[in-house]
């Protein structure tokens, strides 16, 4: 943890758990995987991480227990490493106690809940931070110590330890957090919303922060650049879309660093819907199943986009052929039936498919009948109400 003018360093470092997803991902290829282990164990291996090394080879899952060979050896040296370290920590901490101030004692605790965190010793981590945090004298400390736990509860994927500390965190920054740890805490809340398929206010969020990001501790500028793009093509309206994400000189400055995602964003805009196909699937590969934040959420994801460009080109048209469609998108028409056929049927378009024609005919709805409808039905509601009440005062 620190402050204002340092730079809060990655602890722990998301970036391992995401090798490790590479890992035992079925997809992966062998290349990755061999690349992803070596960065897994170099990290593990900085970072001095025993207890982290351990709950992989030791996992009840045998997908996550086969990720890393079992080298007992290591894991005893790490292990030694942890001791030592945290044993010269004690030493210190009582020294401060008898002889230095609380502004010493609080040091020593920062440093003692900072390291089990870096190792990935969960318990002890979230333990230590809430004493560190109950002594803490500033405001900024307590946030930037509540912010730490926010990203065990990410490292770990532990809803619970990740939300409590979201509210906390918000609540301190009400309290009179800077813009900058606003602005960090924002990229937090995020990145766990998306977590947990909230795309909306999620992307909402990062959008918030597109132009003041420093959550660097978090996730790298590009992969925060990609997390908002995608997050907000599937909740802006088109208009909004080009404003903030297509036309953003944050966008502008790395997408074309970041592989498929302006094709993506472009060929959705401009309506050519067969290269928004083939990037759609690119990105699905590229940056969706290899995610660990959004891997669960691809199937939904692909589906959620597919209804949004379907739902713009029959907005254009009272009806249109299913082979034009098709030709539109690029696929075949027996394709293009099923899925609209799906879709219809489950509410999600308002159109009809008459197969005798060939057709698909949009149903608008009708927002003046609509809105007499609702008056009438409130209307109605109402009487009823003034009848009871008129027989409950007789």
């Amino acid at each position: 943890m620190a402050d204002n003018d340092e730079q809060v360093l990655p602890i722990p470092n998301l970036a391992l758990q995401q090798h490790l997803f590479e890992v035992i991902r079925p997809g992966s290829s062998n290349a990755a995987k061999e690349s992803a282990k070596t960065a897994l164990l170099k990290g593990i291996e900085e970072d001095e991480m025993a207890p982290y090394y351990a709950s992989i080879i030791d996992s009840p899952e045998p997908h996550i227990s086969k990720a890393l060979k079992r080298d007992d050896a290591l894991l005893k040296k790490l292990k030694a490493k942890n001791d030592e370290t945290l044993e010269l920590m004690e030493k210190q901490l009582k020294v401060n106690e008898e002889n230095e101030g609380e502004t010493e004692v609080n040091q020593v605790l920062r440093q003692k809940a900072a390291y089990l965190a870096k190792i990935g010793d969960k318990t002890r981590a979230v333990e230590a931070h809430k004493v560190a945090i109950e002594k803490a004298a500033g405001l900024g400390a307590r946030l930037d110590l509540t912010m730490a736990l926010v990203r065990i509860g990410l490292f770990h994927g532990d809803p619970k330890v990740t939300m409590d500390n979201i509210a906390k965190a918000k609540a301190l920054v009400e309290e009179g957090g800077d813009w900058e740890r606003r602005n960090r805490l924002k990229v937090y809340e995020g990145y766990h919303l998306l977590s947990i398929r909230d795309f909306k206010q999620g992307g909402e969020l990062l959008l918030d922060a597109l132009s003041t990001f420093t959550a660097t501790e978090l996730l790298d500028y590009n992969q925060f650049i990609t997390l908002t793009v995608l997050a907000n093509t599937l909740t802006l309206p088109r208009p909004e879309l080009k404003k903030k994400i297509i036309n953003s000189p944050e966008v502008l400055q790395v997408v074309d660093d970041i592989p498929h995602i302006g094709a993506y964003t472009n060929a959705l805009y401009s309506c050519d819907y067969a290269a928004f196909f083939r990037a759609l699937a690119d990105v699905e590969q590229t940056h969706l199943l290899t995610s660990r934040v959004l891997a669960p959420h691809a199937r939904y994801y692909v589906r959620e986009m597919r209804i949004i460009a379907y739902a713009q080109l029959l907005e254009s048209y009272r009806s249109l052929t299913l082979d034009n469609m098709a030709n539109a998108f690029g696929v075949s028409a027996g394709f293009i039936d099923a899925e609209l056929s799906r879709f219809i049927a489950t509410g999600r378009l308002p159109a009809v498919i008459d197969r005798v024609q060939g057709v698909v005919e949009t149903r608008r709805p009708d927002l003046l009948s609509g809105s007499y409808s609702k008056l009438l039905k409130d209307g109605d509601l109402l009487l009823n109400s003034l009848q009871r009440l008129s027989r409950q005062v007789l």
